[in-house]
Formats: C-alpha cells, structure tokens, sequence
C-alpha cells in the first residue's frame, strides 16, 4: 500500500531539456520526470535513480516529493524505459492530495489450490478501482483453494479493501475452473491423426 508518510524523495527543479540534457541526467545516476494534474503548469523535476527504481517495483505508488523544500504528493502514472538496457528513462507523474480518489489498475493475486484435477484458467489478472490515492491496495487476493469444477469468479465476487470502489465490469470473469480431462479431450484428435493416416495407406495398398 503506498503510504503518505514513506518514498520520500528529494526532487530537483529542471530547467535543461531535450534528450542531450535527458542523457546527462541519467547519466549522473538521476531520472528525469514531469509533473502535471489539477489544471496546473507541468513541473519539470530530476529524481534520485536508485530509490525511484526499488519503489516502483511495486505499482500505483504515490511519491512524498520535497521540491526546493515545497512538499507535493504525487502518483507514478507512467514509467518509460529502455527496451533493451530496461533503464528508467522518464517518469511522468500526476499530482494527487490527501484524502482524494484515484482510478488505478491494480494486480489480481491468487491463493491456494483448486480441486484435485481441475484446470485454473486466469482471465484478469488486473482490476480497475477508485481509492484513495494514498491508499492505494497494492494487490488484490482471490483464494481458489478448494474450488470445483465449474466454479467462476467475478470481478463483482473479489474483496475490495475498505475505501475502494470497482471500476471495472462487475461482470468481468476473473477466474475459471475446469475438468483438467476437458483440454484432454481436445487433444485427442491430434494425437489420433497419425495412426488414421497410416490406416488409410494401409487401405490404398490393399486396393
């Protein structure tokens, strides 16, 4: 959960631009990212690479930022990265103030087994919900444990942390549990092709 009161990071006004000054910046061990939200002027900061990157490991994280000693909250939207080198390039970041709501994507995380024999499909490892934004859960826990063949969940069936509202398709399927045999069945087929040809080659020479 991000907390208000932890990532507390140093930000460093920024008045170079352009990817010449993008490169000294990462360069230097810092990220550059840019500030918007709340109809005001985009601010442009540098950020300490090394704690930016162990933060994000988790998602929808909200920074305490300290701007030439101006505190401002804000949460991570977007990470931009290197494809092949997976370096944090840029960040860009939305304003958000306490107590206010927010729409995030948040990981679906399930628990426990199925039934003996059965086969767990995952559809949506993700949901959509409006929580607080310093109070953003970090994961939601969907247990399986025990479930039949059969058996669905659906968004609207996934506990929600107190705070927090579904956004997405209460309808949405979330998990499917089946006979593991069904998806054996379906394979029959291809598994029988060869002996059938070898049959038919059998009937040809015969003729």
């Amino acid at each position: 959960m991000a907390d208000d009161n932890g990532n507390h990071l140093a930000a460093e006004p920024r008045t170079s631009f352009g990817k010449g000054a993008a490169r000294k910046i990462r360069a230097a061990g810092k990220i550059p990212a840019v500030i918007y939200g709340h109809g005001t002027d985009p601010q442009h900061v540098t950020l300490p690479g090394h704690e930016v990157a162990l933060i994000i490991r988790k998602s929808n994280q909200v920074l305490e930022l300290d701007i030439a000693g101006k505190p401002q909250l804000a949460l991570v939207k977007d990470v931009q990265k290197d494809p092949v080198r997976q370096i944090i390039e840029h960040l860009d970041l939305i304003v958000v103030r306490k107590g206010e709501k927010v729409t995030v994507d948040v990981t679906v995380h399930l628990e426990g087994e199925a039934a003996p024999g059965t086969t767990v499909n995952f559809d949506s490892n993700t949901l959509s919900l409006e929580a607080e934004a310093t109070h953003i859960p970090e994961r939601l826990v969907v247990s399986i444990e025990g479930l039949e063949d059969g058996a669905q969940i659906f968004a609207k069936d996934v506990e929600l942390p107190a705070g927090s509202t579904l956004i997405s398709d209460p309808d949405l399927l979330v998990v499917a549990v089946s006979a593991a045999g069904d998806a054996d069945l379906g394979e029959e087929p291809e598994a029988e092709a060869p002996a059938e040809g070898a049959a038919d080659a059998s009937d040809e020479a015969a003729e």
